[in-house]
């Protein structure tokens, strides 16, 4: 039987929408000890060749390929060299990756597949979490009377994309770095600004950690606007001003110069 066709819980609740990975697993456990959750959709990421094809398609080769590098040579190196200082960001703030109940798991293709579709139909959630998935299709977001929130690791309108902290940084721009909810429509970030909050990097943080941070203080914005969700009253809160831009990965000759002008691991 395909997970598909497994039968729905009674209709009314919380469904998140990811993609694997440990703040997934970190958002799930602080939702479920404070809304009920109906079912976790998880998706299958795509392929790394395809992201790089992808990449390559939008931003050229050459910036595709300084990506690629950046991913396979400067990250598990950061990821070391931040295990200590990750795991005190989870002991302080009890971020806590739990694994998810398979009883509440469903797997599939891609966030925007049909399958995905009938799922959320099957379901009728009110709320929609969105965590580290693909852009959402207009179908997607169509599909079910739902209120779609997610949780944006920077500052939007201004960091919209990836990486949105370290881009603050990077830019010296400490004082717009840190994390968003908000809701989500058919553009890249773009949707109404439920909250936000700053996050202050500390000397042993780098690129690894920086999410963690941003978690933390996340978190509870994004389960207050869900309860308010479940409520139907989620209310938009003014943007920052200044441009809007949209960031991506960091190649590796990018990120070594940044850390040669400034510091900023």
């Amino acid at each position: 039987m395909s997970d598909a066709a497994v039968s729905a819980p009674a209709p009314g609740g919380v469904v998140l929408l990811a993609g694997p990975g440990e703040s997934t697993l970190i958002v799930h456990d602080a939702l479920a000890s404070r809304v009920p959750i109906e079912a976790v959709l998880l998706e299958q990421p795509p392929s790394r060749l395809k992201l790089v094809r992808n990449r390559a398609r939008r931003l050229g080769v050459g910036v595709a390929v300084g990506q690629l590098a950046f991913q396979v040579a400067a990250v598990p190196a950061l990821r070391r060299l931040g295990r200590a200082r990750a795991q005190a960001i989870r002991d302080e703030f009890g971020l806590r990756p739990r694994e998810i109940p398979e009883a509440v798991l469903r797997r599939v293709a891609s966030a925007n597949a049909e399958e995905t579709i009938a799922l959320l139909q099957a379901l009728a959630p009110r709320v929609v979490v969105v965590n580290g998935t693909r852009i959402l299709s207009k179908r997607l977001l169509g599909c079910v009377q739902a209120v779609f929130i997610n949780m944006h690791a920077g500052i939007t309108p201004l960091y919209r994309g990836v990486h949105g902290g370290y881009w603050a940084l990077a830019q010296g721009q400490p004082e717009h770095c840190g994390v968003t909810v908000h809701l989500v429509d058919p553009g890249v970030d773009t949707g109404g600004v439920l909250g936000q909050a700053l996050i202050r990097p500390t000397p042993e943080d780098n690129f690894t950690t920086y999410p963690l941070l941003q978690l933390a203080a996340g978190i509870p914005i994004l389960v207050e606007a869900v309860e308010a969700a479940l409520d139907g009253r989620p209310e938009s809160v003014p943007h920052p001003p200044g441009n809007s831009t949209q960031w991506y990965h960091p190649t590796l000759a990018s990120y070594l110069k940044t850390f040669a002008r400034h510091g900023v691991k």
